[in-house]
């Protein structure tokens, strides 16, 4: 016999050996995968929590859009009652030029001051709506930036998973080629 030869008990012990280290690096990949699997599963879920905030956060905006469409509308025809109220007054101390100052005065002052609250409600729902709209501005950049966190980190890890389970799949080749080689 020669001297690279091995006995018959040898190689049987070898070829087992082979098949162990095979069969341990297969069941390791696998373990690897579902472990990188549920990692993956982990991030999706987290940034479907994400998107449903922002989703949340506009559907508020757009209450907030609608409410102060609302009041804009009221302004509006608030401020057409007051002209109209205003022109009737005056043709009405046009044609009764005798009334009493005092009377038109109180009149068009009480509806100076409903004008003047009016117009103090509008710059305060405006300055609300600004805030509204610069918080949501924020809360979508920070959403988004999370999320394109998480799906880099994802990539990454369907990479890394994909770079162990060819290296795992090349050694299984290689131990299987020298098994049978």
């Amino acid at each position: 016999m020669g001297t690279g030869m091995c006995s018959r008990r040898q190689k049987g012990l070898l070829q087992t050996g082979f098949c162990l280290v095979t069969v341990a690096c297969l069941g390791s990949g696998v373990f690897i995968y579902s472990h990188l699997q549920q990692k993956v599963q982990n991030a999706e879920a987290l940034a479907q929590k994400y998107k449903q905030q922002q989703e949340a956060l506009s559907a508020q905006l757009q209450v907030v859009y609608e409410h102060r469409s609302r009041l804009e509308r009221s302004l509006q025809k608030e401020r057409g009652e007051h002209k109209k109220t205003k022109e009737g007054e005056s043709l009405a101390w046009v044609l009764n030029h005798s009334s009493s100052p005092c009377t038109d005065f109180g009149t068009s002052f009480h509806i100076q001051n409903q004008h003047e609250d009016v117009k103090k409600q509008l710059l305060d729902l405006q300055l609300q709506h600004n805030s509204l709209k610069l918080e949501h501005r924020k809360t979508l950049e920070t959403h988004s930036q999370k999320y394109a966190q998480l799906q880099q980190e994802k990539d990454s890890e369907v990479a890394n998973l994909q770079g162990e389970w060819k290296s795992a799949a090349v050694l299984s080749g290689c131990f299987l080629w020298a098994l049978l080689g």
